[in-house]
């Protein structure tokens, strides 16, 4: 599902690639997968779930949060094909700070992931090779935690 393809999200600046994340509540990777920047995030999100949902040792998902760049169909096609209900954690008003249930996890994750030199910019020439890359940081950073309890 993964492509070498680059392209240009104009809506959020983004040239390359963008990378979908799906994690767990307290915030560690389940699935990542690496799509093209110019491919919309309710198509990402899509594919993102089918490639869950179609592996045999997948864990039971029953209910998502998102940020805003998930409206849309993705909300009926998520319960009618995937009987999981998503929901949408919409930004406050611009230029204020309100704590939202749920919206810092994703956030946070990405926000560990960038503190990895290969992960902070898109040197990977395959998209596969990207999303190792998240599976190794994400490992890295676990056993990290592990190792200092």
């Amino acid at each position: 599902m993964s492509s070498a393809a680059r392209g240009y999200d104009a809506g959020k600046k983004i040239n390359g690639r963008k990378r979908h994340l799906l994690v767990d509540t307290l915030g560690l990777v389940l699935l990542v997968l690496v799509l093209p920047a110019n491919l919309q995030d309710r198509a990402g999100a899509r594919q993102l779930l089918n490639k869950h949902f179609g592996r045999p040792t997948r864990r039971l998902v029953k209910h998502i949060w998102a940020e805003g760049g998930y409206t849309g169909t993705l909300l009926a096609w998520a319960l009618a094909t995937r009987r999981c209900t998503v929901e949408i954690v919409q930004r406050t008003a611009a230029h204020t700070f309100k704590v939202l249930l749920r919206r810092w996890v994703g956030a946070r994750t990405f926000g560990w992931l960038n503190r990895y030199r290969r992960r902070s910019r898109d040197y990977e020439r395959q998209a596969q090779t990207g999303e190792t890359m998240v599976y190794l940081a994400m490992i890295r950073l676990m056993v990290a935690r592990w190792a200092s309890q």
